[in-house]
């Protein structure tokens, strides 16, 4: 051995060859960045964009730019069934070579030299990588080329990420790359799922993807994967029991279709870019209200109604589990592909709770206390109830159960709109907020564009006590900080009125309410019948519903009660069955106590009709009842005394009950018998100030436009206390007429600033002023 290695010393030069064997590896390196700094790995295609449902399950999928069906497998979702089986019948040595695999490569050169044709390209899963990434033609030169972009593909990523990849870009016929497109449009699973005979016929599929077609050539698939699933037996890769099972598994598969679920909001949430999207929505949910309201619609059409919308939010997480943006996203007569639920549209009455909400709050109001339902004239703002009727004085609840308008009007005016819009966009009302400079008192009747987002995101608060959560369409997402809206004893008062059946927006078909859970809901109608709306909620759901035409079309049946409520009920009948177990419960903060029947105000001494109210302690008022006043007559009772005036003897006592000059308007134009206070002893010179009469025509502060060629009169009206029966009317402080307290008279004004005051027989005045121009019309 000694004199072999002096002879091969003296033959050899090993410091020279080691030196030579240097530059050669760093002329090789340096040549290598050159050509790496020169030809940069290409950039990664596109994924399909794919929203899943709350449970991980792929709602809605779409194609990337270049028509594939390309969903991205992630690294959990590689199981080592997967990654053993892909190795082993790819590259055994995947985790030993650094992307080229020289022993596979000489290999096949010496396979191919001495069969004189190709047997075997040798190429590793790295380097089927490289030819993914840039397919070229199959010959020496690429070989090279997929080599090069072999070790720059090892160089930037992990074996797993390259294992990834070639899962993720590997071909399985017609559009479908990557092995969770073909687990879904061939098995219906996630890759994670999928058998040792699924991942085998699979595996097969890339060497010959024109001709080996699931659902065509399944006969030949199977026989070609058992010939794989043998010579796994041979290897010992998988146990005996695992072949077996594979073997005898059926190939029961065919190209099928994407999930097409929930397209509007799926749309919605494709646009954030995202390659994998996890929604909030239930599956199960979003199916059953799908076809409800499917077959809802599918009725209404013969009323002259299209669409519908419908949003389910859980109140425990403010997670949205329902979103139907219409009745068919495929509908082009109908334009389906309208998202409904996104849309903006008049809300009709639905935001009458939230402003009685605040009035409870404010002290203002509160569920027995009455309030006018009498006609209002507000800067040329007339307002009318949905029946064209006034009730004359009725308690707030009933004004909230049966929708009125001019209670809602007036309360809005208590609280004052900026208050009630700074509390509308808190709750995520965000539309009528950016509009807030051109709203009026229309405001509270639907005169402002909202959302059925909005509106049921909003509604969220009366199942959580006065707290809003925004809701969220994302599982990553929260609702955020909860934000007290109203307070818990608003809510209440709130829920315990709106859970009334006695109503008028209460649906009039039994097979729509039976065996409903406990609910409060509110309708809406827009004007011209554009829009119903039902909104309800209970402990566990709030549900939003818009029934309409997207085209803005009217129709005699579209209201809230008719045509929204039974779709909300039908929903809360599915999702929600007969599920009574659970409602809210009184807060701490509210207190009950007794009030006066005919006020709804803490009772006084004279108070003789009693019942019981809610209210919230050192917040509402407790101002007692004055319903009652006492009033000194005559004998006879022809005329009253004042304090001043009073006789020392040869008088009585009696109780009035006391009614303002506006709700005395109302009784006389209805002819509506009341009691009326004795006229004022005419011997008596005080002059009183309080109960001054009250103008409602001509409107104070207003402008009026009168035709020059035709011009009409302006008519004078008034309310005044029981105790009056005349006025005096007097325009510029020039007099002009006597008439009774409820005459209606007229005069023709001049143009410019007129100044208008009325005076009743007790020497009570108000004035108004008022501006008119005359022009040609």
């Amino acid at each position: 051995m000694k004199r072999l290695y002096v002879y091969l010393r003296k033959k050899i030069n090993f410091r020279r060859w080691l030196k030579l064997s240097g530059i050669a590896l760093a002329v090789l390196v340096l040549v290598f960045i050159i050509l790496h700094l020169l030809f940069p790995l290409p950039a990664l295609p596109g994924y399909s964009t794919v929203v899943y449902d709350s449970e991980g399950k792929v709602l809605h999928a779409y194609l990337t730019r270049d028509e594939k069906w390309r969903m991205k497998t992630e690294l959990n979702e590689i199981s080592p069934l997967l990654q053993k089986t892909i190795i082993e019948k790819e590259d055994k040595y995947f985790y030993a070579h650094p992307g080229i695999n020289a022993f596979a490569v000489i290999k096949a050169l010496a396979g191919n030299i001495t069969s004189g044709k190709r047997q075997s390209g040798a190429s590793t899963i790295t380097m089927q990588v490289a030819r993914l990434l840039q397919p070229r033609k199959r010959n020496w030169g690429s070989k090279i080329i997929e080599a090069f972009r072999a070790i720059q593909l090892e160089l930037k990523y992990s074996k797993k990420e390259i294992l990834q990849l070639y899962l993720n870009l590997v071909p399985y016929g017609g559009n479908i790359e990557g092995v969770k497109s073909a687990a879904y449009l061939y098995f219906n699973k996630n890759p994670d799922h999928l058998s040792l005979a699924e991942i085998t016929a699979l595996s097969i599929i890339p060497n010959r993807p024109s001709s080996l077609k699931i659902g065509m050539n399944n006969d030949v698939i199977v026989a070609e994967r058992n010939r794989w699933l043998k010579k796994f037996a041979r290897t010992k890769v998988f146990t005996d029991k695992q072949i077996e099972d594979a073997l005898a598994e059926p190939l029961v598969a065919y190209r099928g279709r994407m999930p097409q679920l929930a397209p509007h909001l799926s749309y919605k949430l494709a646009k954030t870019g995202a390659t994998a999207v996890y929604s909030t929505i239930n599956t199960n949910m979003q199916l059953k209200t799908e076809k409800l309201v499917a077959d809802y619609v599918r009725v209404a059409k013969l009323s002259g109604i299209h669409n519908a919308a419908v949003i389910v939010v859980d109140n425990k997480t403010g997670s949205v589990i329902t979103y139907v943006g219409s009745a068919d996203f495929a509908d082009t007569t109908d334009a389906g592909q309208v998202n409904g639920a996104a849309a903006i549209r008049q809300p009709g009455s639905t935001l009458k709770p939230l402003v009685y909400g605040l009035a409870f709050d404010e002290g203002m109001l509160t569920p027995k206390q009455m309030i006018k339902d009498l006609p209002l004239a507000y800067k040329g703002y007339a307002p009318e109830n949905y029946d064209k009727k006034f009730h004359g004085m009725v308690t707030t609840a009933y004004a909230l159960e049966h929708s009125l308008n001019l209670p809602a009007v007036r309360t809005l005016q208590m609280v004052t709109g900026n208050l009630f819009i700074d509390k509308l966009a808190a709750a995520g009302c965000k539309t009528i907020e950016r509009t807030r400079n051109k709203l009026g008192l229309s405001l509270i009747l639907g005169g402002c564009g909202t959302t059925l987002e909005e509106l049921t995101g909003m509604y969220t608060l009366f199942a959580n006590e006065g707290r809003y959560i925004k809701p969220h369409y994302l599982k990553k997402e929260k609702g955020g900080v909860k934000k007290q809206i109203i307070s818990a004893a608003s809510v209440f008062m709130v829920n315990e009125i709106l859970t009334q059946i006695n109503r008028p927006d209460f649906p009039v078909n039994w097979s729509a309410t039976e065996h409903m859970p406990k609910i409060a809901w509110k309708t809406g109608t827009s004007y011209g019948r554009r829009d119903a709306w039902s909104i309800g909620y209970n402990k566990n759901y709030t549900i939003g519903v818009w029934v309409g035409n997207f085209s803005g079309t009217g129709a005699p049946e579209l209201t809230g009660a008719n045509i929204a409520t039974p779709l909300l009920f039908k929903i809360f009948n599915t999702i929600d069955y007969k599920n009574d177990k659970e409602w809210f419960v009184k807060p701490g903060s509210l207190e009950v106590r007794q009030v006066c029947s005919i006020t709804g105000t803490p009772c006084s001494d004279n108070c003789t009709e009693r019942i019981t109210d809610y209210f919230i302690p050192l917040v509402s008022k407790s101002v007692p009842c004055n319903h009652l006043q006492e009033v000194k007559t005559s004998p006879d009772e022809k005329i009253s005394y004042c304090v001043q005036c009073a006789p020392a003897t040869g008088y009585k006592k009696k109780m009035y009950t006391v009614i303002d000059p506006e709700l005395q308007g109302w009784y006389e134009m209805n002819n509506q018998a009341y009691e009326k206070i004795p006229l004022h002893n005419p011997d008596c010179e005080t002059i009183f100030k309080n109960g001054q009469p009250i103008i409602t025509s001509p409107t104070n502060q207003m402008e009026y436009f009168i035709d020059k060629n035709s011009p009409e009169p302006l008519l004078l009206s008034c309310n005044t206390f029981n105790d009056s029966r005349k006025v005096y009317w007097y325009i510029n402080d020039v007099f002009y007429k006597a008439a009774a307290n409820t005459e209606k008279i007229f005069f023709m004004p001049d143009e410019g600033p007129v100044k208008i005051t009325c005076t009743d027989d007790k020497g009570r005045k108000t004035q108004i002023f008022i501006s008119v121009k005359k022009i040609a019309i």
